[in-house]
């Protein structure tokens, strides 16, 4: 039987989860509250659920001020909503960005709709200002194919990340970068699973 590891409990909704599942934070010396998104911080840690309904509401009900003894600063839920988001949208560009630089990308509308007909990409980003037309075509191609995709950045932003002029469709080769993106866009899925 497999080690379940660590667990911690949310000190909004109180559900013990792995604490892998979970979202830390901890104090900066000043302490300011720091989402720890790699876990790796030093220091007392206090967690959350990956979701945007239990950091605002763990930081309207003054939790974090309660897990840390002590006043917070920085603890404001829609300051730190936004704040997370930003993170985890940086860290997909960051991949997009590196996965172009090892020639595992390929964008345009017709380079990408040919490469899905001949060989499945491992994951493709679909921008959020797309006509409603070339996303549908774009979107059922990648479903009959078993292509996960996101809609996430618009045409200028999505382009400005692989060196180009705009581009409603960007797709990542199969490889080492699929799993960490396919990981970071969960986060940020499950992070506003109640609506952004």
């Amino acid at each position: 039987m497999a080690e379940k590891g660590p667990e911690r409990t949310c000190i909004y909704c109180r559900t013990t989860r792995n604490k892998k599942e979970l979202l830390r934070f901890v104090l900066a010396p000043d302490r300011t509250l720091v989402p720890d998104l790699l876990a790796k911080l030093p220091g007392r840690g206090a967690y959350t659920c990956m979701t945007s309904v239990c950091v605002k509401g763990a930081a309207d009900k003054r939790q974090f001020s309660r897990a840390f003894k002590g006043e917070v600063k920085g603890a404001d839920g829609a300051g730190l909503i936004d704040q997370l988001a930003t993170r985890i949208e940086e860290r997909i560009a960051s991949y997009i960005s590196l996965a172009n630089k090892a020639g595992k990308v390929s964008s345009g509308t017709d380079m990408v709709l040919e490469r899905m007909k001949d060989q499945s990409p491992g994951f493709l980003f679909i921008a959020s200002d797309i006509s409603a037309d070339i996303g549908q075509k774009v979107k059922a191609l990648a479903e009959r194919n078993g292509v996960e995709y996101c809609t996430l950045f618009d045409k200028e932003k999505l382009g400005a990340l692989i060196g180009k002029e705009m581009r409603v469709v960007v797709a990542i080769g199969v490889g080492g970068f699929i799993e960490p993106l396919k990981q970071e866009t969960a986060k940020l899925r499950n992070f506003f699973e109640e609506g952004r």
